[in-house]
């Protein structure tokens, strides 16, 4: 299978997910504006989607992935499904424990993750009550996120890159024809939640079925390959925790400043998260698969050589993004936000925060791309250290970056991102100092072409953006196009470029081990 190939298809859906993030975003924001029912949301919804992150797309797919390719590759195909169905059956149960303690202890779980909203008892109690109807998405979207995992080690990346739609389709349509037969009417977007997750869970299973790996959960804790499984969660799940950890530390931190700031935070992580999810998320589903068969395979060669491929992808595709989120912060906010009840102070502060994400958004990316190195050798222990110093810098430099140097909410960001610089950088050097990998030649070359074009797409932004008019002039539609004209400018420079300097497609192409 041709890994370009299948990157793009996993990013062009991933896309589509994320445009219609976007558009649930905006729908959002123009309904609820950003106030204490969106903060409610954003906390209710944020947790059982941080959970979700620790037992399936976190901690669990590190763990599950590199063994279940040892399987495929060494053990057979009957071996293969018997393995899924006991690592299956005690997933199902630790995650319905997980679930039940979870509706039980609602407002014991928001006094502990936002201590701020206990001073307003309406947003407590709106926010404990969201928690309990969204809190059964961890069972679903873990359970998804398991049969997601078992595609792509198939090498069938489209399907899971498809699911997120489900979601955000789901939410869309509650936000717009449901919301007036609740009360109070954000209630409609955490019930949204929970059929979303159902949808995602029902649609992967006829395709399990295609692959011979629709069965049922079984329990046997005697079975050797739960057993590894279970000791690579151990480590994987404090890794993931520690990530996990300063998500909330930071939501901690935004619920004791002023009413918003969650949501600000929201809005631009939500932003920062379109190339996080189409490349760095789309790279680290292509690349942890086709690691792990390497290794299995015991071709070093090959694995550094495929690492290295995804470096420079992600360096090639990372740094416009940053430096268009840096630069059109205001238009991408205005544009998408700026309506109804989400005022200009909103979006102001929406920048500030977007803006100190962009910072990091490199770091950020190259995580994605080097921890699945770590992974894929069945090494869970040095990404967690490295995780677990990174989490320390990111509490230093919260307290720096608000009481210090005060920057708020977006000083919040900033050390969210400033820290994932940190943690890739660790995380490289790690790779080196052990021999994993060695750079292939053509590094100096392709930085300095690369530099070219990067200088280029921002002197054609720049000059774009003067000429333009004030963003919140005009409708929605006029807004948008605008915007759209100045992604495409940049865009085409910067690939025009880079298309002079030499580059070509059929030089990134990669090949997959079956």
């Amino acid at each position: 299978m041709n890994l370009l190939k299948s990157l793009a298809a996993v990013s062009s859906i991933t896309m589509l997910s994320r445009v219609l993030g976007f558009v649930r975003d905006t729908i959002m924001a123009r309904i609820f504006g950003a106030g204490i029912a969106s903060d409610a949301f954003v906390v209710a919804f944020k947790l059982p989607n941080l959970l979700r992150r620790i037992f399936a797309e976190g901690a669990f797919s590190q763990a599950f992935v590199p063994i279940l390719a040892e399987y495929k590759t060494q053990k057979g195909e009957e071996a293969t499904r018997t393995f899924v169905a006991y690592v299956a059956g005690q997933l199902t149960l630790i995650l319905a424990l997980v679930t039940l303690l979870g509706v039980l202890a609602a407002p014991w779980i928001v006094w502990a993750s936002a201590p701020g909203f206990s001073d307003n008892p309406e947003r407590f109690e709106l926010t404990s009550d969201l928690l309990r109807v969204t809190f059964p998405y961890i069972l679903l979207i873990s359970l998804s996120s398991f049969a997601s995992a078992l595609l792509n080690t198939w090498n069938r990346f489209a399907v899971p890159a498809f699911v997120p739609t489900l979601l955000n389709v789901s939410m869309i349509v509650f936000a717009l024809f449901l919301t007036p037969y609740f009360d109070p009417p954000i209630m409609a977007m955490g019930w949204a939640v929970l059929v979303g997750g159902l949808l995602q869970l029902l649609y992967q299973l006829p395709h399990l079925r295609k692959i011979g790996l629709l069965v049922l959960p079984r329990l046997n804790l005697r079975d050797s390959g739960v057993w590894r499984v279970l000791r690579q969660m151990g480590p994987a799940i404090l890794g993931v925790s520690v990530a996990q950890i300063s998500l909330i530390i930071n939501t901690i931190f935004a619920s004791f400043l002023v009413a918003g700031s969650v949501s600000w935070m929201y809005y631009a992580d939500r932003l920062m998260e379109l190339p996080s999810g189409v490349l760095g998320v789309a790279l680290g589903t292509i690349l942890l698969p086709s690691l792990a068969k390497t290794h299995a395979a015991e071709d070093p060669a090959a694995y550094s050589k495929l690492l290295d491929w995804g470096l420079r992808l992600c360096i090639l595709l990372a740094l416009p993004c940053a430096l268009a989120l840096a630069l059109l912060a205001e238009p991408l906010v205005v544009s998408l936000f700026q309506y109804g009840n989400f005022t200009a102070n909103d979006a102001d502060m929406t920048q500030r925060a977007l803006l100190a994400y962009s910072l990091g958004l490199m770091g950020m990316l190259l995580v994605k791309v080097l921890a699945p190195a770590f992974y894929a050798r069945q090494d869970i222990r040095t990404p967690v250290r490295i995780a677990m110093f990174t989490l320390l810098m990111t509490q230093v430099m919260n307290l720096l970056f608000i009481f210090v140097i005060p920057l708020a909410h977006a000083g919040l960001a900033l050390s969210i991102g400033l820290a994932a610089c940190l943690n890739a950088g660790l995380l490289f050097w790690k790779l080196r100092a052990r021999g994993f990998y060695q750079p292939q030649p053509g590094w100096a070359m392709f930085s300095s072409k690369l530099l070219a074009a990067l200088l280029v797409m921002v002197v054609v932004l720049v000059g774009m953006l003067w000429l333009m008019p004030a963003w919140s002039d005009g409708n929605m539609l006029a807004r948008l196009l605008r915007l759209g004209a100045l992604v495409v400018a940049g865009a085409l420079s910067y690939f025009a470029v880079l298309g002079i300097l030499g580059f070509r497609l059929r030089d990134f192409s990669r090949r997959s081990i079956a």
